[in-house]
């Protein structure tokens, strides 16, 4: 039976255990041309202890950027800037793949430049508001995507994927949770469309599944992980037949043969246990604990068979030696949610480890 502090072998990457640190936007950065800073190398190399880092939710294309100060993958400025923060995971035995995130609709024109604003499936805009340098903002009607821009979002992941390699990380997860772009084509509120991109289960699950075949065909498979979130009303999503919808969308990515599929789970365990028994190759698992943050508590579902690996987020934040202090049985730090978006080193990489 495997346990958490177990190491894993995850598609070749030799995972010092499993336990993964999830994606979190965290707005720092900074540089010119949304780059890393040298500040986000400290951060990362904090966490080098988790068999898995996600990072936060990263562009791939310019039009991709939904939020403040979040970092793209998709200069060659960007490329050279996240070298570091590779290069501080792996001197301590880390593995760290880039979480690509297009925001889709989820965004504002003030956040974008040269003339650009947001899109997504269909002109649908999210009921809500997006926080901006001039702070919040009612989220506005987003472009519809033609097929040729379709075709140009998809390419754009795959450059990204390769600036990924490019840049020193061992894979990239593709972001399709959370109600950003390709959430928003599976939904039935955000995609109204009538053509092969929406409509049908098949439709709303096409582009999904075509960005992470350009992806896998880009880098490997074996360097991709998909990231899914069903039933998550985030962003103003609003699904139907959750069942359906993520069987056939799990059916179609197993061939090819990607590194992982990410869960982040909703109230539904049934629908976890359908998911896991049809995904062939490693499970990550991000359990329901709502509303408390993940704890320690969900180790024994490694155990259980239910996962191979944890993902922890705001734990992971707050605490740098996470698998150590799980071990142990803490203590644990508490984050401080004022310091989760945007700011300096306080609430980033001024948490204490033990000892």
């Amino acid at each position: 039976m495997s346990t958490a502090f177990d190491s894993f072998d995850l598609a070749g990457a030799k995972l010092a255990n499993r336990i993964a640190m999830a994606p979190m936007t965290r707005s720092r950065a900074y540089g010119p041309g949304a780059t890393p800073t040298p500040e986000m190398a400290v951060y990362y190399g904090q966490r080098a202890s988790a068999g898995l880092i996600v990072t936060e939710g990263i562009q791939p294309s310019a039009v991709g950027q939904g939020y403040p100060d979040t970092p793209g993958l998709h200069s060659q400025a960007q490329v050279e800037a996240w070298r570091p923060v590779t290069q501080a995971v792996h001197e301590r035995g880390g593995v760290i793949f880039a979480q690509l995130m297009h925001t889709g609709r989820v965004g504002h024109p003030s956040l974008l430049s040269d003339g650009l604003e947001p899109v997504g499936p269909s002109a649908v805009a999210a009921q809500g508001q997006v926080f901006t340098h001039e702070g919040p903002k009612d989220f506005v009607v987003p472009r519809e995507l033609g097929e040729q821009e379709i075709a140009q979002t998809i390419a754009d992941f795959a450059a990204a994927a390769r600036n990924a390699i490019a840049a020193g990380f061992d894979g990239v997860e593709i972001h399709g949770a959370n109600g950003y772009l390709i959430h928003q084509f599976l939904s039935v509120n955000a995609n109204q469309r009538t053509d092969g991109w929406g409509g049908s289960v098949e439709g709303r699950i096409r582009l999904g599944v075509e960005i992470a075949a350009a992806v896998a065909d880009a880098i490997g498979g074996e360097r991709v992980g998909f990231r899914i979130s069903p039933g998550n009303p985030y962003n103003d999503i609003a699904e139907v037949g959750l069942a359906e919808l993520y069987g056939a969308l799990v059916a179609r990515l197993a061939p090819l043969e990607l590194a992982y599929l990410h869960l982040m789970e909703g109230p539904d365990r049934e629908l976890t246990r359908q998911l896991r028994r049809a995904w062939p190759a490693a499970f990550v698992l991000n359990p329901f604990t709502h509303p408390q943050p993940t704890g320690h508590d969900v180790l024994p579902l490694v155990e259980e068979g239910l996962a191979d690996l944890i993902a922890f987020g705001a734990l992971f934040l707050a605490n740098p030696d996470l698998p150590r202090r799980l071990a142990v049985g803490g203590p644990f730090t508490t984050p401080d949610p004022a310091t989760f978006y945007g700011g300096d080193e306080r609430g980033y990489t001024d948490y204490p480890t033990l000892g």
